[in-house]
């Protein structure tokens, strides 16, 4: 906690810098932990991609503070200031409104994913931004927050400018948060970590997993889904799930 003196500016800074190195320390860690998991389960398979990996930790380094910036000052605002939608207070909510308000998040995050997605695939803004992402052949644990500034841009700002809109209680938004990090990081690992009883269930079929992912990586005009498949089967650009990954993980089907 700051001293209630604190000039506004420095307060700002100084939340910012701490949410900046929360975030670095996120990534860097779940990263690292699925990293580890890969040279454990899939011994191999990011040989020979050390310039790979570094590169995509500088740029994830860069996009935390893109990131951090405004999450941090909309925390201070929240506990300063009272702004937002975010409560400490668990009945302050109902009860059934909990669980509902993580779908909620998730599925704005996930649309405005989509949508920013398509246009980061036209020419010019491939070209000026997300080109840096799809260096990444294929993808590693590492990848999940390589991204041009431009595009971290667009990523960073939904939560941020979503807490003033929709009420969540700050231990639901702490698992928001906490999805986006796992999912962000296995959907890029290379790797099927689900068994094949969920990746092709009827649920699987809605659901976002890194065979539904990678084929994103390969084939680049498809699959532009964050969480969920239904933007993709809407729009026509579900192509379905990587054969590569689908048979390393033995879930073929007979």
């Amino acid at each position: 906690m700051l001293p209630p003196d604190t000039p506004v500016p420095l307060a700002l800074l100084l939340a910012a810098c701490a949410v900046t190195i929360i975030v670095a320390l996120r990534y860097v860690l779940t990263s690292g932990l699925f990293a580890l998991a890969t040279a454990r389960i899939r011994p191999g398979l990011y040989e020979g991609k050390r310039q790979q990996i570094l590169r995509e930790i500088r740029w994830s380094l860069l996009s935390a503070a893109i990131y951090g910036v405004p999450a941090g000052m909309v925390m201070w605002g929240w506990r300063n200031l009272g702004w937002t939608q975010i409560t400490a207070d668990w009945a302050a909510l109902p009860l059934w409104y909990h669980p509902l308000s993580v779908l909620i998040y998730l599925f704005v995050q996930d649309t405005c994913f989509y949508w920013s997605h398509r246009v980061m695939h036209r020419p010019r803004w491939f070209r000026i931004a997300h080109a840096v992402h799809h260096d990444s052949k294929p993808p590693t644990a590492w990848t999940a927050m390589s991204f041009h500034p431009v595009e971290a841009l667009t990523g960073a700002i939904v939560i941020p400018c979503l807490v003033f809109l929709v009420p969540i209680h700050i231990g639901m938004l702490g698992l928001v948060l906490t999805i986006a990090t796992v999912m962000g990081v296995t959907n890029h690992m290379g790797w099927e970590m689900f068994p094949r009883w969920l990746v092709h269930s009827a649920l699987g079929e809605w659901l976002i997993t890194a065979s539904h992912h990678e084929r994103h990586h390969e084939e680049y005009r498809c699959n532009y889904g964050l969480y969920f498949r239904v933007w993709d089967r809407l729009c026509g650009t579900d192509r379905g799930l990587s054969k590569r990954i689908v048979a390393e993980a033995g879930h073929v089907r007979a």
